[in-house]
């Protein structure tokens, strides 16, 4: 008895190898963060995608088991976040807290606002509300990870508690503090989002491509991450196949501009394109703030240069992010090209368009029209360029 009790310890029921507990890990922890991007996240959260009922519920059911994380609760946290993105009452803002904070600390914060039932009333609309989720799901969260505590120490004994520990440490590491984390401190950016998300890094395995976290928060709505042809998003690649099975419908995805002739004058078709491609038109005003700066610099003596070189990075930046000591060196960088200076201020003067709320239709179309017409009286051709591309954007 004794001796079958140590067997039962060392090997447990399955008597896996070390290499084959070690596959088993990985693919259970995937599977989680297959669940948390394509369930929590792009499905609950954003609503971008529709799964069938078995598969939405086998992850709902696979969540209890391996996080113990209630639906409702991940739900309505991360759409405050996006709400109150960068702010005091972002729930885990970096930019506020502290990498460290967030870093290290991520799952701490998330389960303190979980205790805020204001944000849960707030931001859980349309999450589930069944028997199950009532009565087990949510009423008991901690049974769900007892139960694969148990489900582990029986496949492969002792070591099981460590497989166990693995699986409890996977969201809280990878999703509370590295995206919500690195991906708001740390990367590169595709799109001027008015938050400070990062893409941490372009193939998206790891984390089940949350690790386009800036794609994300520019097309919050969009059921892929990928957006440049060298990022890999593996949740998307699942959920083609879960659609191709007729197991998911995509219900949104990011717009992907489209060009024509370029129409004689700017019409509200053309105001309707471009402020849905504002982050592409955007990037392409990072471009040609970039390239003017350079150029510049080449041309001018070496004080106004180097002025003019070591703005190119910041300049191209959305002007609300300056900080106080860019924005005093305005006058110097403007003073050393013209060039340089109407590109900034036309910028500027186009993202207020699509700012002003207020506005009807026809005065925005008309802001949009004297804009496209001065930008072509400029004589800059980076200007001419970009209302000639407006002008070109077809509609979806």
């Amino acid at each position: 008895m004794f001796q079958s009790v140590l067997s039962f310890l060392d090997t447990g029921l399955a008597h896996f190898s070390g290499w084959q507990i070690l596959a088993y890990t990985l693919i259970v922890t995937h599977l989680t963060i297959v669940s948390v991007t394509i369930y929590l996240h792009r499905s609950q959260a954003h609503r971008a995608l529709d799964l069938h009922p078995a598969v939405a519920h086998f992850f709902r059911f696979w969540l209890w088991l391996t996080t113990g994380m209630v639906t409702r609760e991940w739900v309505a946290i991360h759409r405050k976040h996006h709400a109150r993105c960068e702010t005091e009452d972002d729930p885990h803002s970096p930019q506020t807290r502290g990498i460290r904070k967030v870093l290290f600390e991520g799952a701490e914060l998330y389960r303190a606002e979980a205790k805020n039932r204001e944000t849960v009333e707030k931001y859980s609309h349309g999450t589930p509300d069944d028997w199950i989720e009532r009565n087990l799901y949510s009423k008991y969260s901690a049974l769900g990870v007892s139960t694969m505590l148990v489900i582990d120490i029986a496949l492969f004994g002792a070591i099981g508690l460590t497989v166990w520990a693995v699986q409890m440490l996977w969201i809280p590491v990878n999703a509370a503090g590295i995206i919500n984390g690195i991906g708001h401190y740390w990367g590169y950016r595709n799109w001027d989002s008015p938050d400070a998300s990062t893409n941490v890094f372009p193939i998206g395995i790891l984390i089940g491509g949350e690790e386009l976290h800036n794609n994300h928060h520019a097309y919050g709505s969009s059921a892929r991450f990928s957006s440049k042809w060298y990022e890999f998003d593996i949740g998307w690649l699942y959920i083609r196949i879960l659609s191709a099975l007729r197991l998911a419908k995509v219900r949104r995805l990011a717009p992907t501009p489209k060009f024509a002739p370029a129409k004689p004058v700017v019409d509200l078709d053309t105001l309707h394109s471009v402020i849905q491609h504002r982050y592409d038109v955007m990037a392409q005003f990072a471009v040609s703030l970039r390239r003017a700066c350079a150029e510049e610099a080449r041309r001018l003596s070496r004080p106004q240069g180097r002025a003019l070189a070591s703005a190119r990075k910041w300049l191209a930046v959305d002007a609300a992010k300056w900080t106080t000591e860019q924005r005093a060196r305005l006058s110097e960088v403007f003073a050393a090209s013209d060039q340089v200076r109407k590109i900034v201020e036309m910028r500027n003067e186009l993202s207020a368009i699509w700012e002003r709320s207020t506005l009807s239709r026809e005065q925005l179309l008309a802001l949009l029209q004297q804009w496209c017409h001065r930008a072509e009286a400029s004589g800059v051709r980076a200007l001419q360029d970009i209302a000639l591309r407006m002008r070109c954007y077809a509609a979806a």
